[in-house]
């Protein structure tokens, strides 16, 4: 696309130029056309002066060599000034010309120009106006897609300032008030006490770990292990690791896949870290007696692993934001409740898709379950010797 706009654009400069010459050649050959009897005339007339009238008609004028000679001069010196006028005339239009060329180049890159400016400045709002659909206005229109996606990224930014300010505050001033609790006499020094500001230190911890995992997981720091593993087995390690936690609550899991499923291009322990997200996510929000069922099945050269619960679900208008960074569906449930970061569904969606997968989220609204399903590619042992 470069290369296209480039060679788009030295067409257009040379068609530019090409019309300036064009234009002189005309102003040239027109202004010599209409100057050229004036001012021969105007030659003849004082030579005819210098001469006298006789002269002319005398029988000697054609024949002799000093008047020949006097005409030629006569002639020169008319069409001298006739091409000295047609010269500037000519150069007179090219400058107009050129000029008007040269606005029509300039502007928009001048525009452009005193917008990246103000940018740079932290203005991430400037923009500047599309003028037609050549190469200039291309770039112009891409120019203000770049300054929406500075500008969002800096809304972004601001906002997972505030975000975390928000998350690390909870766990801090409960962990603050217990111990004005106990050091003024109000909570008794016992081991509740202890486990609650102990619970809020975890959590602030794992607060930390998870932050400290997204900024790897969305700056592309993490390297990627990828072999070929079988998708059951990577589904048994998570639903083995989670079981314990699932009879705890009442929740049954349930895994069904096919065996004839194909291996997946994966790493063990990123991928084990989704299913993990994923299954845990899922027993967050699924009552007692509920249900979470992990499946799989193939779709061309991918393979799809879904988990669906019969949770509280998720209504529609939070289904495009559900991977956002602390993004929750319901804002009124605190991490007490059972709430994680708001941060996990994050780093599974990068983490998915640096496999070169696509992850997704389905609900058919509030108190009807949900279901998140990811991609893998399909890969076998030969392609990785």
């Amino acid at each position: 696309m470069i290369a296209t706009i480039r060679r788009h654009l030295g067409v257009k400069l040379f068609l530019s130029y090409l019309i300036v010459i064009l234009v002189g050649v005309v102003v040239l050959a027109s202004t010599t056309q209409f100057a050229l009897p004036g001012a021969y005339s105007r030659h003849m007339a004082n030579m005819t002066g210098m001469m006298g009238p006789g002269m002319m008609a005398g029988p000697g004028f054609g024949q002799g060599g000093g008047q020949v000679q006097d005409l030629y001069t006569t002639f020169r010196a008319s069409f001298n000034e006739a091409l000295a006028w047609a010269v500037l005339a000519a150069v007179a239009f090219a400058l107009v010309v050129s000029v008007l060329f040269s606005r029509g180049v300039n502007a928009p890159v001048r525009a452009m120009m005193s917008a990246s400016q103000r940018i740079a400045e932290g203005h991430y709002h400037e923009r500047v106006q599309v003028r037609g659909a050549d190469e200039l206005g291309q770039l112009a229109d891409r120019f203000n897609t770049m300054a929406g996606k500075l500008e969002q990224i800096e809304t972004m930014r601001r906002q997972l300032i505030g975000d975390v300010t928000h998350e690390l505050r909870t766990p801090l001033t409960a962990i603050k008030g217990s111990m004005e609790g106990l050091i003024d006499g109000v909570l008794p020094a016992n081991d509740e006490t202890f486990g609650q500001i102990y619970q809020e230190a975890d959590r602030l911890s794992r607060l930390v770990d998870d932050l400290q995992e997204l900024s790897r997981v969305e700056a592309d720091t993490f390297r990627l292990d990828l072999r070929p593993l079988a998708a059951a087995e990577l589904v048994a390690a998570a639903v083995a690791r989670l079981g314990r936690q699932f009879e705890e609550k009442g929740v049954a899991l349930t895994s069904s896949l096919p065996p004839d499923l194909p291996l997946v291009q994966a790493d063990e322990d990123r991928v084990g870290q989704v299913l993990l997200n994923l299954i845990g996510n899922a027993l967050q929000y699924t009552p007692a007696e509920g249900e979470v069922r992990v499946s799989a099945v193939r779709h061309g050269d991918e393979v799809a692993i879904s988990v669906a619960d019969t949770g509280v679900g998720i209504p529609a208008e939070h289904l495009p934001h559900i991977f956002d960074r602390f993004y929750r569906a319901d804002r009124s449930r605190s991490r007490r409740a059972g709430g994680g970061s708001g941060i996990g569904l994050t780093i599974a969606k990068r983490l998915v898709e640096a496999h070169g997968g696509r992850i997704w989220a389905e609900s058919e609204g509030e108190g009807k379950g949900s279901r998140f399903t990811f991609t893998l590619k399909v890969g076998n042992r030969e392609d990785f010797g």
